[in-house]
């Protein structure tokens, strides 16, 4: 058995330890970096790694628990992983008869009971302090574990739950004493700043292990402008109107809800994409909405191209064929899988947060792609909404409707 390791990989698995956070892009590798950390250092086995070494079987087996998310889970991916460890699903079959578990951060819950385990959560999912969290914490507490991320929190809040797993505080309580002064001019909880800085950020610097590399690939992002009713986008804003719906619009969200699906469903925006097409045989295109998923699986149609989806209702593979297109919605599909037969995604239009565009970019931008130079559409409008939305996402921000009709 020969694992295949990269450099920043090898010294990763040198500094990690129970408890850290192994902070990696996406595509960077972590799910194999994680499973050596467990086989050799947890476990103490070992492997032959890039044709060097000798295999030996684990002195300290331990079961393994993967936390990720529903797709990954449902895809196999980590299964696939695994075996190249000689661990699958069934246990009579593995190494050591080693109990593989994968399952999704929805059933959290119902592992608080493991104890004397080898956990890996995969993608962040224990930001604030809610169930997940607080199962996340229980879990910790009795058995080992490393956490996995392209994006560690924003805040000091976000890091709560595994600086309290680690230990350096007992429960949120003492972190909130000790750490958080709030604002005092609220109606609600908000933070107005934090204090002893300097020992937060000893904290994260002894648990998180980063994964620093040169990338091989070339990211390439054009914008395709498209246009627009401009006179229509006038009524909307300035009566407050819904235009679909012939109605006055209710609040904020239901005004960006109308200019959105205004620019978006406008039928220049699909002649600009079916130029992309013409000349990329095989894409991903990233939407948000239903009625934008309708218009898309209408074209496609039209052109005879085969189609695949992934969002909330359809979770099929990728097509086997000499030209797709592959329509994934960003909350549904934008981590957790990837594809190295296409060079192009498609952004059909804008999603409101970076996190979840830089975790749809990283789908096609993975360490084992064959391609050196990866091309990223973006169709978008010199509509308000659209130039709002790409300002916050250029800030690294999240777009915030309130501030933008404010």
């Amino acid at each position: 058995m020969n694992i295949e390791l990269y450099q920043h990989q090898i010294e990763s698995i040198d500094k990690l330890e129970n408890g850290s956070i192994l902070c990696g892009g996406v595509g960077s590798g972590k799910s194999r970096t994680a499973l050596m950390y467990y086989f050799v250092k947890e476990c103490k086995g070992e492997i032959k790694v890039n044709g060097e070494g000798k295999f030996k079987k684990m002195k300290k087996p331990k079961d393994l628990y993967i936390i990720t998310t529903a797709r990954k889970r449902d895809t196999l991916e980590w299964e696939h992983e695994t075996s190249s460890f000689l661990i699958g699903r069934k246990q009579e079959d593995n190494i050591q008869n080693v109990k593989l578990t994968v399952d999704s951060w929805n059933n959290i819950d119902k592992y608080i009971d493991v104890e004397d385990a080898f956990f890996i959560f995969d993608e962040q999912r224990v930001v604030g302090y809610g169930l997940w969290a607080k199962s996340f914490i229980k879990i910790a507490r009795k058995n080992r574990w490393i956490l996995l991320t392209a994006t560690p929190g924003d805040t000091w809040m976000d890091y709560v739950p595994v600086f309290i797993a680690n230990n350096f505080y007992k429960h949120k309580t003492e972190f909130v004493r000790r750490h958080v002064v709030y604002n005092r001019f609220t109606k609600y909880p908000k933070v107005d700043h934090y204090v002893e800085c300097g020992r937060l950020e000893k904290f994260r610097r002894k648990i998180s292990v980063n994964m620093k590399y040169e990338k091989r690939t070339i990211r390439h992002n054009k914008e395709i402008f498209v246009p627009y009713d401009k006179t229509k986008e006038k009524v909307v804003l300035n009566k407050r109107w819904n235009i679909f719906t012939k109605e006055p619009a209710k609040d904020i969200a239901e005004i960006c809800r109308v200019l959105r699906r205004l620019v978006n469903s406008d039928y220049r925006r699909v002649e600009a994409l079916l130029d992309i097409l013409v000349e990329r045989p095989k894409v991903i295109v990233f939407y948000n909405y239903n009625y934008e998923l309708d218009i898309l699986r209408e074209m496609v149609e039209d052109l005879g191209i085969t189609k695949a989806e992934w969002n909330g209702h359809k979770h099929e593979p990728i097509p086997d064929t000499d030209k797709w297109v592959y329509l994934v919605q960003y909350t549904a599909g934008a981590e957790g899988w990837n594809c190295v037969e296409t060079d192009t995604i498609i952004f059909y239009s804008q999603n409101y947060s970076y996190k979840l565009m830089e975790q749809a970019r990283g789908r096609i931008d993975r360490i084992n792609s064959p391609f050196i130079h990866l091309y990223y559409y973006h169709l978008i409008s010199h509509s308000q909404i659209d130039r709002g939305i790409k300002k916050a996402l250029l800030k690294k921000k999240n777009f915030n409707e309130n501030k933008f009709i404010k």
